[in-house]
């Protein structure tokens, strides 16, 4: 019998991104799935639910979650999502943990086996499956777009009859894939960039993109790039000589787009208040990393400030969701990606091999317990009258072994015998 996949809209109404594709919907269907994609779970994403018909899924409701052997999402099931799902159900989402003990704890109340996508690890077999950089990606692109918006002015130099239009200055802090991207479109787009990140490997990157790099190159630079790829956190000390050199440079900018994030950490303070005071009227500064507390002082989470000197800073909230056409698609061949690994090709059943590195690393929670090991503290407490029927349990068991040994006449003391040591 096919096991049956649930495409849900998205209940979030700032989220207009969508779980799975018409492509996708093909691929599912060939490895042996019913899929079930909820009425209207694509509009936002430019997909009719027509669309998903004709690659084979069918058009479902809310309720249909309750059937489902995999759930697909985009965002973390809310707790009212989660009552209408069956346990043991695979859930594969964007669960976004890190401060959210209360909801870890309900994933596992719920019973389902929970897969935090962002945690996909950044190996050669996982790089169709890292939605971290699929999203971030197109959140580069659309920072540079935005900046360019708000900047209403022409980016790339034009030599004209009636004089020549200066190219735009654009300075990206951060060089991760967002970062990297921001570049590259940055400089498709005529402007003059420049580019720092702590990590020496993006020196080159900058370069390979034709921006001016600009970093202190000390020796905790050289050092600054955990094993996965990531920043690390630096010192004070390193923050303070590197905001030292960024000031002057991001007084003389017109566009500035913040990318640093830190996973499972607040996003450091790049540009101080003091900075953005010393920009030019018109300046904008994106701040990519809003929603982790932000890269910008001043930065506000979903809005577009314009400072007493005339700067924008711009905190636009899921900005890949900005470009949710284009989001979807990608981000739905990650999870096809993914879920394809944990398919048994003969059975055409889902078959979880949980020594798996991917699963490892991902799963968030399985059979009714948290089993990341980041989030043991997120464990669902038991109720009272749980907690004290288990300790009445445990308490039997341990006193039955008590009363047997009490019943059996004592054993002979077994004679003593020494330890052998080496070289003795």
């Amino acid at each position: 019998m096919a096991q049956t996949i649930f495409v849900p809209k998205e209940v979030d109404l700032n989220e207009p991104r969508v779980a799975a594709s018409p492509d996708t919907v093909k691929r599912l269907a060939a490895l042996g799935f019913d899929v079930i994609v909820e009425t209207g779970a694509g509009l936002n994403s430019r997909i009719i639910d027509a669309e998903f018909t004709a690659a084979g899924a069918k058009i479902g409701k809310v309720s249909d979650a309750g059937k489902a052997d995999v759930v697909l999402k985009v965002r973390r099931p809310s707790d009212a999502e989660l009552k209408g799902y069956k346990a043991g159900a695979a859930v594969l989402a964007i669960m976004d943990p890190y401060g959210n003990d209360a909801a870890v704890a309900a994933l596992a109340k719920a019973g389902v086996t929970a897969f935090s996508m962002e945690f996909m690890p950044r190996i050669t077999r996982a790089q169709s499956m890292d939605v971290l950089s699929s999203q971030a990606n197109l959140a580069g692109y659309q920072a540079v777009i935005d900046g360019a918006a708000e900047y209403d002015r022409a980016l790339p130099m034009m030599m004209t009859a009636a004089g020549t239009v200066p190219a735009a200055k654009i300075f990206v802090m951060g060089v991760g894939v967002a970062g990297l991207q921001a570049i590259a479109t940055a400089r498709r787009l005529g402007g003059i960039v420049t580019a720092t990140d702590v990590r020496p490997a993006a020196k080159e990157q900058v370069a390979s993109l034709g921006a001016k790099f600009l970093a202190v190159e000390d020796e905790e630079f050289k050092a600054a790039e955990t094993a996965g790829g990531y920043a690390k956190e630096m010192s004070k000390e390193y923050q303070a000589k590197q905001a030292a050199l960024t000031a002057e440079h991001i007084a003389k900018q017109d566009i500035v787009i913040t990318t640093a994030l830190i996973p499972g950490r607040p996003a450091p303070k790049l540009v101080s208040a003091a900075m953005v005071a010393s920009m030019k009227a018109g300046s904008v500064i994106v701040d990519l990393a809003v929603e982790r507390g932000g890269n910008v002082e001043g930065a506000v989470p979903g809005k577009v400030v314009t400072t007493a000197n005339g700067v924008k800073i711009v905190g636009h909230l899921n900005v890949p969701g900005r470009v949710a056409a284009s989001a979807s698609l990608l981000y739905a061949k990650n999870l096809f990606a993914f879920l394809e690994t944990m398919v048994d090709k003969g059975t055409k059943q889902l078959a979880i091999n949980r020594e798996d590195d991917l699963v490892k690393a991902t799963m968030l929670t399985d059979g009714g317990k948290v089993v990341h090991p980041n989030f043991a503290n997120a464990a669902p407490a038991q109720s009272e009258p749980a907690a004290k029927a288990t300790r009445t349990a445990e308490a039997k068991s341990e006193a039955a072994p008590k009363k047997a040994a009490a019943k059996k006449p004592a054993a002979k003391k077994p004679a003593t015998v020494k330890p052998i040591v080496p070289g003795k």
